[in-house]
């Protein structure tokens, strides 16, 4: 036993960081405890405790504020702004994540180009082959005494079901399971890996406990599965799902961090080293908020000059609002129409020349529009990089569509309207929440799910099930994916290639007022009788207004 030694190696990773990197809000201007920026402090801290470390990310890194969108837009030949905070801090490796596809294959080869850190995919491929897309997608690093650790990167499949094919044209997805399979063996065998670490840009769709699902399983996040079906694992680092997690599942430890830097996942292994090997004694992980971590000075000045040709973009005025345009209570706008939300629906209908449209609040934080419109209006409302198109559905499928989304509310014991926790769990997807606009319809919420829909017409006449309507949607709820399974495959009449927040820009700038309207076309009933009349007099203030 006299050979025998001890280790400490730390693992530390961000994931789904989404371009925010100063803890500023980019509608409001405010504080906010996120941000690389903050986490970088942590990042130097830590490693100065620890000599043994790796610095990973986890993906979803280049999309997602308006920073990473100016740049993609306009930044041209200049170095990538969160290429540059990683290589300043080092980072040993990047995941590649779902988002990185949204500006195209020129945007994600470009910044691969100028990371001198590995990108890791395993199971995104070269079309047609079983080649790894972004070269090895394994990082294998030898410490002090020969201790080899290795980390394999996946990523989840579910990318074609979002992405505009001509994004992925060059990519294969292959299921990362089978992926795991194949190199997690080669790392403890060929390799010699004394541990393996799998960072996959994909979720838990199971509780970690109970083994019981927590959402459709539809492959989007696999990360229960592959701690339970490919064996040698030893740590698997997660993402994409936007919350903080710490669990442990078949053995594996399991962590993933929350979103935009609000938190750094920390990981120390020991391990100890008898007769020529070394063998994982422990496995501690933690997430620690960045909070009132002070920002990082070197990271600051990296980002400045972005940031500063950022913000000066966001004040561009680009038209005015005659009335009251505002989200100001969430709900209250999910539960009638409103003026907001027509005119998103309006503007997708009269770019694509669809009768029917279908839209979204994306998030309780969007404003609405205030009377003077800035693009920093435009983002902090659209803040995904999604286009327009318009598919030929019966109106069948339209029904289908608005019992999925009829499932968002769920009612309290006194009729009060609340979200079904499905939609916050395990990752918020007020997305998923859309309102029409072209068709008649209400919801009644008090009724089973599944038959909810209790008026559905188009003109005044009853929407014909069997009849094809066209109908223009987000290229995200157009390709099928999360709930809206109906309108996977169906014909595709129009392609928009315009993002639909470069169109909503177009349309103030194209006119000199910009009305705010609605026709009350929808309304959900069977919600207590306090929300409901607050439901019913946001709808007259509206009429009143307009």
């Amino acid at each position: 036993m006299a050979d025998k030694k001890a280790m400490t190696v730390l693992i530390l990773m961000t994931s789904d960081v989404h371009g925010f990197v100063l803890p500023r809000d980019y509608g409001t201007g405010e504080p906010v405890a996120k941000g690389l920026a903050k986490a970088a402090t942590l990042i130097r801290r830590l490693r100065r405790d620890y000599p043994w470390h790796l610095t990973l990310d986890n993906g979803d890194l280049i999309q997602g504020s308006p920073l990473t969108f100016y740049h993609a837009r306009y930044g041209g030949d200049t170095p990538h702004p969160m290429v540059a905070c990683l290589e300043s801090l080092s980072y040993d490796a990047a995941v590649v994540g779902n988002h990185e596809f949204n500006y195209g294959p020129g945007v994600l080869t470009k910044v691969v180009g100028e990371a001198k850190f590995p990108w890791l995919a395993a199971n995104i491929c070269r079309k047609g082959t079983t080649e790894p897309a972004f070269g090895a997608p394994y990082l294998l690093r030898t410490f002090p005494g020969g201790c080899r650790v290795a980390v394999l990167g996946l990523t989840t499949k579910y990318i074609p079901f979002w992405e505009h094919p001509q994004n992925i044209a060059a990519w294969d997805f292959i299921d990362p399971v089978e992926a795991a399979r194949v190199w997690v063996p080669f790392l403890r065998g060929e390799k010699g890996a004394d541990v393996v670490i799998v960072a996959y840009h994909g979720g838990l769709e199971r509780d970690p406990e109970s083994g019981e699902a927590l959402e459709r399983l539809t492959g989007e996040n696999q990360a229960y599965q592959i701690c339970t079906e490919v064996e040698g694992i030893d740590v698997l680092l997660g993402g994409h799902q936007h919350r903080g997690v710490v669990a442990e599942v078949a053995g594996v430890r399991v962590i993933q961090p929350e979103n935009d830097a609000r938190q750094l996942a920390k990981v120390l292994l020991t391990l100890e080293r008898d007769r020529g090997h070394w063998r994982l004694a422990g496995k501690e992980a933690d997430l620690l908020k960045v909070g009132d971590v002070p920002v990082d000075a070197e990271i600051e000045r990296i980002v400045r000059p972005y940031e500063e040709k950022t913000q000066a973009w966001l004040e561009q005025p680009l038209g005015r609002v005659r009335g009251d345009m505002r989200i100001n209570d969430p709900m209250a706008a999910r539960l009638a129409d409103n003026p907001y939300i027509e005119f998103v629906n309006r503007v997708q209908m009269h770019y694509s020349g669809a009768p029917i449209s279908c839209a979204s609040i994306f998030a309780d934080t969007c404003p609405g529009f205030s009377a003077q419109v800035t693009m920093r209006q435009i983002l902090a409302n659209y803040m995904y990089p999604n286009t327009l198109r318009v598919l030929r559905v019966r109106g069948e499928t339209i029904r289908q569509a608005l019992e999925v989304t009829a499932t968002f509310f769920a009612r309290g014991s006194d009729g009060t309207p609340g979200v079904n926790p499905a939609f916050c769990r395990p990752k918020v997807q007020h997305y998923n929440y859309d309102m029409w606009e072209g068709i008649e319809y209400i919801l009644d919420i008090s009724r089973p799910v599944g038959s909810r829909v209790v008026l559905l017409n188009r003109g005044g006449e009853p929407l014909d099930p069997a009849r094809l309507y066209d109908v223009v949607m987000n290229n995200y709820r157009a390709a099928g994916g999360s709930l809206y399974g109906m309108f996977s495959g169906a014909e595709v009449v129009r392609d928009i290639q315009t993002e639909v927040s470069e169109l909503l820009t177009n349309y103030f700038l194209e006119h000199e007022w910009v009305e705010a309207a609605c026709d009350h076309n929808w309304r959900v009933i069977g919600c207590s009788g306090e929300e409901q009349g607050r439901s019913e007099a946001r709808a007259y203030k509206t009429d009143v207004m307009a």
